[in-house]
């Protein structure tokens, strides 16, 4: 099983820009499919995004579609989430999880690392 470690939230004022990073180990990174979710106080977790295990594929939920975009860098073992022009509504714990390449079964996640964005 693969262990994911997420970095890189913090502060930033509405406008701004944060660079997730979700390093790997444990297993062949290249194998997986990485997806990005977050979960704001008192609501349900969401998807925010997904690569493919080439990278060649990427999907975004409608809220993150032309703010957000992830890449990946199989021999550092890290994907990564840009996010740029940050709302007060993506304030919220980010995780990404990672899913064998074909099952759809996303059974390992981060601890998650905090994102705020004030107004």
């Amino acid at each position: 099983q693969v262990q994911l470690v997420e970095s890189g939230g913090g502060w930033v004022q509405a406008g701004g820009s944060l660079r997730l990073s979700c390093a790997a180990s444990g297993r062949i990174i290249s194998f997986y499919t990485i997806t990005w979710s977050r979960q704001a106080p008192g609501k349900e977790r969401e998807f925010v995004g997904r690569t493919s295990w080439n990278g060649d594929s990427t999907a975004y939920a409608d809220s993150a579609k032309g703010r957000f975009t992830i890449s990946r860098d199989n021999a550092k073992t890290t994907v990564y989430l840009q996010m740029n022009n940050l709302k007060p509504e993506d304030t919220a714990v980010y995780y990404c999880g990672a899913a064998l390449a074909g099952t759809g079964k996303y059974n390992s996640w981060g601890q998650g690392t905090q994102v705020t964005v004030s107004s």
